[in-house]
């Protein structure tokens, strides 16, 4: 009469009925005031009426154990199994549940009025994992029902083994678990636990992934090589895994495809090559760790360079091997070997090895450095003179007989000249530029005479000039 929402009182209704055990009076008050849910795949566990039935048919049980006392059931208990049992569908729990009614109400309710998510839940809450996977199975669930019902509580309670022996009991080849298997990875990642991830990408024999994995676990948080020497054995998980994926992958290409859906795919070229990459990096980290533990290293960088880093992080790595060593020449055959390999910008890191060797005031290693350069093999007829050239750029005080040893070690007479125009040593500059070819030598001491005059050098000007 009054128009108010009568949801509230069938509740009740329903609720007094449970209390008093009349589950299937109770039935027929929450189906009044009871909907379904929208979206059987949201991430709740549906409306708070339901959750309120299932609280307290969970608080009320009293499990029956299946013994010969079995015929102490009630008849009304009796009755309601039997007539709750087919909601259960196939997937009945081994055990207690399926033998006492309360349990099978809350099936019931669930099934008729709870999210998947709310389903898959009280199954694990009750150590029923088979089933939980199979409902998720059966309806097809998005990932997320998976993260949220099954794998957080499996990992939490320390059940993740027992999860991943079902997956593989239910389905051997893993391929229908895929989509959930990549989102819990996902998960893991987001969530930094990479030591639950690395042992997840075992099990699904993800091995691309779990090297990677173990590139994270080597390089991750180290500050020193003389670290990374003491995690050497992730450089060797990482081969080991790249390893047996050429192993699978040569054995399927023969067979007909396999159906690795899931697992990263990479071509056998570029396995090789990580694996060669590891290799260097270990014979890095070795040299380098020696050099730590010597006490020869010199730099103090905040970040640690790795050969998995881009192409800069490499260069760095070059220019730390090079410059670490008692020498350059200990270094320098490593170094090589990674500018070769990743065919990076080789003078570009000589030249930051030889402003280094300038900061640190060894001019005499800089040329060592542009023999090792030139003996290399590879080197531009250029290469020695542009390094020098760069430092030249940078630095302008160094010592005037240092300056003099690195400018002669220079190639050719433009370069030269161009160097010594570069520090004012303008009388150094007319020398070397009158015993050029005659034509082009009047165009350097013309340009000589010219910086002469802007630099007020009255001396250079007027040899200049006579020479003119």
């Amino acid at each position: 009469k009054s128009g108010l929402d009568p949801g509230g009182a069938w509740h009740a209704w329903g609720m007094a009925c449970l209390k008093a055990g009349n589950l299937t009076s109770a039935r027929e008050k929450f189906n009044r005031c009871l909907k379904p849910p929208m979206d059987l795949n949201q991430l709740n566990h549906g409306s708070r009426l339901v959750q309120d039935v299932i609280q307290y048919l969970e608080s009320t049980v009293k499990p029956v154990l299946i013994t010969d006392d079995d015929y102490f059931a009630t008849l009304r208990e009796l009755e309601a199994t039997l007539r709750t049992r087919s909601l259960s569908l196939e997937m009945m729990c081994e055990g207690r549940i399926q033998h006492n009614s309360y349990y099978q109400e809350c099936l019931f309710y669930l099934h008729s009025y709870g999210t998947n998510l709310a389903i898959i839940s009280f199954y694990m809450r009750h150590d029923c994992m088979r089933e939980a996977l199979l409902h998720l199975l059966n309806k097809e669930s998005p990932s997320e029902v998976f993260i949220e019902g099954i794998f957080i509580p499996s990992y939490e309670s320390g059940k993740l083994h027992m999860l991943e022996n079902l997956l593989e009991t239910i389905d051997p080849g893993l391929e229908s678990w895929g989509v959930y298997l990549i989102a819990a990875c996902k998960y893991l990642q987001r969530k930094n636990y990479y030591h639950i991830l690395y042992e997840l990408q075992q099990f699904m024999k993800d091995h691309v992934r779990a090297a990677m994995t173990c590139i994270r676990f080597f390089t991750h948080g180290a500050k020193s090589y003389t670290e990374l020497g003491g995690k050497q054995t992730w450089l060797l998980k990482i081969k080991d895994h790249l390893k047996v994926y050429l192993q699978e992958v040569s054995r399927s290409s023969g067979r007909k495809k396999m159906a690795f859906t899931f697992r990263k795919k990479m071509s056998a070229t570029d396995v090789s090559r990580h694996i060669n990459t590891v290799d260097l990096q270990m014979e890095v980290t070795k040299f380098l760790h020696q050099c730590e533990s010597s006490g020869a290293s010199q730099m103090t960088d905040s970040s640690l360079p790795t050969l998995f880093g881009n192409n800069n992080m490499k260069m760095d790595v070059a220019c730390k091997v090079i410059l670490e060593g008692k020498n350059i020449e200990e270094g320098f055959g490593i170094a090589f070997r990674v500018l070769q390999d990743f065919q990076l910008e080789a003078t570009e890191v000589y030249s930051k090895v030889a402003k280094q060797l300038v900061k640190q005031q060894k001019y005499s290693e800089i040329q060592q450095l542009l023999k090792c350069v030139n003996e290399s093999g590879v080197a531009a007829k250029n290469d020695g003179d542009n390094i020098i050239l760069n430092c030249l750029n940078e630095f302008k005080n160094i010592p005037a007989e240092d300056l003099d040893n690195l400018i002669q070690d220079m190639d050719s007479d433009e370069n030269k000249i161009q160097a010594y125009m570069m520090c004012n040593k303008l009388r150094s500059a007319y020398l070397v530029s009158v015993r050029q070819e005659k034509a082009r030598a009047v165009q350097l001491v013309q340009h000589v005479r010219q910086l002469a005059e802007s630099s007020g050098d009255h001396v250079v000007k007027a040899i200049c000039a006579q020479w003119l």
